[in-house]
């Protein structure tokens, strides 16, 4: 799973980008608050990304910060909300605001987000409350293991939920030779395991 890319910013549009790297070219869909935060066309950038996986295709969603790759996969855990609605919802809100939005449930704030109607806004408050605040431990929306919220991502793009992804990497935690593919890996064989509670 891709996790990362850096390089030539060869195109950009306020809902995609081309990122050059070593002469392959990555399509990406992007935020605007990502698009904004971009750097002149022509210019080396290093995004963060989060793949994907459909039936018929791969996707890759780009975001110029942990923070903003954070809040959307947890966007994507809520019920109803699949990534192309996730990015829309960061392009009508950040981050930050999205936490004090979802902590105080300011439904009229987030029924303002293009798309979100009342009963999806009344969902991300409930099932996103305790998750984006700072008093609580696996929220903070800044990623403060990369490696390992990159494995999430890509376990996502599998079909897991993110609370069962989540307990899987918390069971094989502390290899010391941990790469993102063998973190992955062991998580899956953890998952797939008889006495695995994590898909229960």
């Amino acid at each position: 799973m891709i996790g990362r890319l850096r390089g030539v910013l060869a195109e950009k549009l306020p809902g995609e980008v081309l990122l050059d790297v070593g002469g392959v070219g990555y399509q990406a869909l992007i935020s605007l608050q990502t698009f904004y935060a971009l750097p002149p066309q022509g210019e080396r950038v290093d995004l963060f990304i989060v793949t994907n996986l459909r039936e018929n295709a791969l996707e890759l969603f780009a975001f110029s910060g942990r923070e903003e790759k954070a809040a959307f996969n947890l966007l994507r855990s809520v019920t109803g909300i699949g990534p192309r609605l996730a990015l829309a919802l960061l392009s009508g809100i950040a981050p930050a605001e999205l936490a004090k939005a979802v902590a105080v449930s300011d439904i009229a704030r987030l029924v303002a987000i293009p798309g979100v109607g009342r009963k999806t806004a009344e969902r991300l408050v409930m099932e996103l409350r305790g998750k984006l605040g700072s008093d609580s431990e696996e929220a903070a929306l800044p990623g403060e293991h990369g490696m390992e919220e990159d494995a999430v991502s890509a376990l996502l793009g599998l079909g897991y939920k993110r609370g069962e992804a989540e307990k899987a990497l918390r069971s094989v935690r502390g290899a010391e030779d941990a790469t993102l593919e063998s973190l992955i890996r062991r998580a899956l064989l953890a998952m797939a395991s008889p006495s695995a509670s994590v898909r229960s």
